[in-house]
Formats: structure tokens, C-alpha cells, sequence
């Protein structure tokens, strides 16, 4: 029997629920204007990195290949969350979470590619891909959480365990630490919604995981533009 995780239908009543200027939920729908801004950023840097040609950032241009998934996929994840933050239900988390699900197995492959393999890493790249999107379509389909829990954690802890057994062929390698480890706080903030916005009441966790998740982003972006192939 497959065990399953229900979602939690108070994940959608955040703590701070503020209208401002007819935007319901105010904090958390513009605060989503950070993935979409890093997002940009992010396919704004591959474009000029392809139109240069020869850059010691990638190897070969095929390596872009994850990063140009994984930048679409945070900025289309500002869109969804701003979509589901106006009316927040089930029906809307969807589009929240599926963009969610193509960045963190990008980034798995990203990872495969740049530590074990650049050639597996191509290869798994739209198979991952597709089994993020699959388990958000699984959850909407039976109710099952679980799988798209595995999906983001599973891809997390594989991204972690290869960083720490693979060298990376880059310079700057060990910034994806300082991802982790922002991304972590993210959600940490995020279970600390309601006590957050207790002290004081101006910004609640949830507005609090929304500009850490986009900060992990930026660290990102920022590491593929500092970094060397190494010799």
C-alpha cells in the first residue's frame, strides 16, 4: 500500500492575509515579483553568455541547457505563486508548484553534469523534468503529497550528497553550500509563518520564504558569473 500525505487545507490561510490596494494577500503575491525578477535575470545572463561564445562558465554550451530550464522555470514559479497567493485553493497551488518542481530537477541535472557526468546529466535532464511535473500532476490527480515531497527533497538531499563525494569541474564550486543552506532558512521561515508576523506585524514567514527562496536564487546566478572552468 502506498503511503500517502494529504495537503493540509490551513496551508492555505496564511497569517498574514492583508489586502493592500485590492490585492488580496498582498505581501505574498508581490513578494512573488522576486522569482520572476531572478528568473529574468538568470535567462537575461545565459542569452548574453550564448551570444558570446567560448565562455570559461561552461565548457560547452549544452551544459546551459539545465540552467535555461531551471532560470524559466523560477521566473514562471513568480507567476504561478502571485496566482495562487490572489485566491489561494488547491486548484491554484498547482501553478505554484510546478514550475517549483522543473527548478529543483534542473538543478539536480545541473549538478550531475557539471560533478559526475556531463553527458548523463544531458541525458537525465528531461526525465527529471518530467517526473517533477508528474508528481504535481499525481498530487492534483489522487490528493497524494507524497510524491512531489520526494521531488523536492529527494532532489535536494541528491544534490547535497553529490557536491560533497564530486569535485566540480568549476571554480566556486562550494557557493551551492550557501544555495542550500539559504534555501534551508527559506523554509524554515516558512513553517514560522504566524510567528514571524507576530513580532510586530509586518511581515510574516511565508513573505519571509518568498525573498530567501529568490535570494538562494540570486547566489545561484551570481556563482555561474564569478566561476572558471578549472584545467
Amino acid at each position: 500500500m502506498i503511503a500517502t500525505i494529504q495537503q493540509d487545507q490551513a496551508y492555505h490561510r496564511f497569517a498574514d492575509g492583508r489586502a493592500f490596494f485590492g490585492i488580496e494577500n498582498a505581501a505574498h503575491t508581490l513578494s512573488s515579483a522576486a522569482f520572476l525578477v531572478v528568473g529574468v535575470l538568470g535567462l537575461i545572463f545565459l542569452w548574453r553568455e550564448r551570444a558570446a561564445g567560448g565562455s570559461r562558465r561552461f565548457v560547452v554550451p549544452e551544459e546551459m541547457r539545465a540552467y535555461w530550464a531551471l532560470f524559466a522555470a523560477v521566473a514562471l514559479t513568480g507567476l504561478g505563486s502571485a496566482y495562487y497567493h490572489l485566491a489561494p485553493d488547491d486548484a491554484r497551488l498547482v501553478w505554484d508548484r510546478l514550475p517549483m518542481s522543473f527548478a529543483f530537477t534542473a538543478l539536480l541535472a545541473a549538478t550531475v553534469a557539471e560533478r559526475i557526468r556531463l553527458t548523463l546529466g544531458l541525458q537525465l535532464l528531461a526525465p527529471l523534468l518530467l517526473l517533477g511535473g508528474g508528481s504535481v500532476v499525481y498530487w492534483r490527480w489522487t490528493g497524494n503529497l507524497l510524491p512531489y515531497a520526494a521531488v523536492q527533497f529527494g532532489s535536494i538531499a541528491a544534490i547535497l550528497a553529490i557536491v560533497i563525494l564530486f569535485h566540480s569541474r568549476y571554480t566556486r564550486g562550494s557557493d551551492i553550500f550557501g544555495v542550500l543552506a539559504i534555501y534551508a532558512a527559506a523554509k524554515a521561515t516558512e513553517a514560522l509563518d504566524a510567528q514571524l508576523y507576530t513580532l510586530g506585524q509586518i511581515v510574516s514567514g511565508h513573505t519571509f520564504k518568498h525573498l530567501l527562496a529568490a535570494a538562494a536564487v540570486c547566489w545561484l546566478l551570481r556563482m555561474l558569473q564569478l566561476r572558471r572552468a578549472l584545467r
